[in-house]
Formats: structure tokens, sequence, C-alpha cells
């Protein structure tokens, strides 16, 4: 009976990309899981499942060159097929199912588990679903036999991203057992890798127990009961995130650790809209149509890109027009002839006004205005009257906060 850990891997994570290849003390986050693995006593060898496609090439390479271990390339999405593909090949009997966003996954619950399979004649054991053990300590443990049902009859999309869920959902025809942690009130403890807050407290995990890094998971549990303040910042994430926020809602969690507020318009801030379900990005945007990222389709009728695209958005028109122009240059040291033509034309539609002068932001203008009425009136003045939103100078934050 040849029992394969498959560690699942890919590079393209849409909250925290490239986290495998994050490193900690020296030591990149799929060189942790390889090493902690390697711990187990039970299973006869370590197996790689990762995306075939170019976007992952540099994953192969590293896995092949740097780390020596054996790697199986298989479709993307239907990640059930890859682990059955790849345990096929290797003639795995019974398949430990290892997640790389885990790099503290203990080896002593792989050898546990596989203890629990095999001397019970089990198809599938597991410790998450519900979750009693902290987030991050994963394990499932199941067989080829098992695992070649599911990949035949699971149908849904979360079936076969899920690799297991088909068990889960059918536990009738399988023989199962769910291991809940002997220790109570730690599920809500998280140490899996999804965001920037994860990787910052599994950072300090390892600092903290360094050189050592095959610590177990008891001695984690220890540590967040003394470091209860520590544990915090990743605590309002909830467990299984990712399975049900689209790359919509994906993307923004991401934005939100590298901008401040997340993007650098208010009025384009979703959080403002309908948090945790406003489509965020777009992909498409044409006439009043929008399309997000999951290729949704929306009719606009918020404000049409903050109320500038009255003529729709890609008008032909226009875009046709600026087309023609690209070939020419969009910037030089000399002055485009075109800004007199606006002023004009701008001039001609305002009788009223006697000259015009352009910025680039609404915020800027209403800078300029202010330095304007500065210098052109009395000195005695210092009041100004304002309506609606000025932007972000601090004259009109200040009178605002």
């Amino acid at each position: 009976m040849k029992t394969s850990i498959i560690i699942q891997a890919r590079l393209g994570s849409k909250r925290l990309p490239n986290k495998i290849f994050k490193k900690i003390n020296n030591k990149s986050i799929l060189e942790i899981i390889f090493k902690r693995v390697s711990k187990s006593k039970k299973a006869d060898d370590i197996i790689f499942a990762i995306p075939k496609n170019k976007s992952n090439l540099k994953l192969k390479k590293f896995l092949k060159k740097k780390l020596k271990v054996k790697v199986f390339l298989g479709p993307e999405s239907n990640v059930l097929k890859r682990y059955y593909m790849a345990a096929k090949k290797f003639k795995s009997n019974i398949i430990v199912r290892i997640t790389s966003d885990c790099p503290l996954v203990d080896p002593s619950i792989i050898d546990n588990y596989i203890d629990i399979l095999k001397k019970n004649n089990l198809d599938y054991v597991y410790n998450g679903h519900p979750h009693t053990f902290p987030d991050g300590f994963d394990v499932e443990v199941f067989n080829f036999k098992s695992l070649e049902l599911a990949n035949k009859y699971s149908r849904s999309k979360i079936q076969k991203e899920g690799v297991t869920k088909y068990f889960r959902d059918n536990l009738k025809k399988f023989k199962t057992k769910h291991i809940k942690s002997p220790i109570k009130n730690i599920s809500k403890i998280r140490v899996t890798l999804d965001e920037e807050d994860d990787f910052y407290l599994i950072n300090n995990i390892f600092n903290h127990f360094k050189p050592n890094i095959h610590f177990n998971w008891l001695k984690v549990v220890e540590l967040a009961k003394s470091k209860k303040s520590l544990f915090k910042i990743n605590s309002n994430i909830k467990i299984n995130e990712g399975g049900y926020l689209d790359n919509n809602q994906k993307l923004w969690k991401r934005a939100n650790s590298i901008i401040p507020g997340g993007n650098s318009l208010l009025s384009k801030n979703p959080d403002f809209l309908l948090p945790g379900g406003w489509p965020t990005y777009y992909s498409k945007a044409k006439k009043i149509f929008i399309w997000d990222l999951a290729k949704n389709k929306y009719t606009d009728v918020c404000t049409m890109g903050v109320g500038t695209n009255i003529l729709g958005y890609a008008n032909p028109q226009v875009d046709n027009k600026v087309k023609r122009f690209i070939d020419f240059g969009n910037i030089s040291t000399l002055n485009s002839p075109e800004e007199v033509q606006l002023a004009e034309k701008l001039l001609d539609l305002h009788p009223g006004l006697d000259m015009a002068k352009f910025a680039r932001t609404g915020g800027e203008a209403n800078a300029i205005a202010i330095r304007i009425a500065r210098a052109a009136q009395n000195q005695n003045k210092h009041k100004i009257a304002i309506c609606g939103y000025h932007g972000w100078h601090d004259w009109y934050l200040s009178s605002n906060l």
C-alpha cells in the first residue's frame, strides 16, 4: 500500500500573489512545507500537483531544480482531476491531501490519520468541515478507490475545485471519520496563508521558534494563548473565505493591504456602496454597460465613471479620434494646439467668461481658483464659500472634519 502526500500549489493567488515564494528566514513557504511534511514516517513519497500552464512554469522549475521533488502537471480549475491523475501516475493507494497555504502543517497529524484510515479500513479521514482545529492544520487522507469515484461522478464546480467535497456531499457512500480537536475553543486560531496579515503572523511564529522549524501544532496553540494580541491581526478573516469570495472581492482585499483605503477615489470605494457585494472592478465597459472580473454584465445606472462619460463608455467617435492621434505621440516639450482650440470652444459655450485655464483634476482646479482669489481680492478677506466636494486639499478637508 503506497502512501503519497500530494501538495497542491499554484502561483495565481488573487489575494496574495506568489505567496508560496514568500520567504521566512531565507526559506520559501514551499521549502518550509516540504521540509515539515518530509518528517512524516508513514508516507512513502511527496508529490507536488500544480497547474499545467505558462503562468506556473516558474513554479515547476523551482520544484524540480531547487527542491528536487516529484511534480505532476494537471488541470488548473479541476483540482480533483489533478489529484486523481497524479495519484494514478505515481500508483498511490493512499493519498494525503495538503494545500500550499498551510506552512505549519504537522507531520504527526498526517501519520496519525494514515494509521486511523488503515487500521479501520476507512475511505476518508479529515479534520475540517466543521473545523475544530486551528485553520491551517487541515489534513485529509483518502484511498485511491474513493478518489476515483469522486473524479468520475463529481459534477459541480465546487466539487471539482474542492477535491474532497464529493466525499462530504455523499457521506453514506463512504466510510469516513471526522477527527475533532482534543482541545476546545481553538478553531478561531488562524495560521493559514491567504493574505498579508496571515504572512505577518506566520512569520512571527517561525521567528519565535527560530531556528527550529519542526515544532508541532500544540506549541502553536500554546503560543496563541500566551500572545493573544499577536494572533488578533488576522482574526477578522473567516474560515475558507476564498471559497465564497469572487475575483472582484479577492482583489479588493488585496488592494486594501497595499493601498490606504483600498483605492484612490472615495466615489469608487465599494465599501460605501455595498460592502462585500459590489462588483468593484471592471474588465470591460461599453455604452451603458460594465462587465466585472467574473464577466457578469451590468447596466451602469450609478455614476457613469463619476459623471464623466456623458456619451457612454468607449464611444466610437471619441475613441477613433483618440486612436488617430496616438501615433503622433501623447506628450512633448512643446504645447498642443488643441489646447487653444478647446479654450475657444469653451468660451463660445460660456459667453459670460473671458478666459479659460486647464487643470488635470477637479481638486487642482479648485486649488488654482483659491490662489487666484487670494491674489486678486483684498487681503482682509479670509473666508471662502463652498458647495459640494472640493478634493483633498487641506483647506477643504479641515473645514469638513
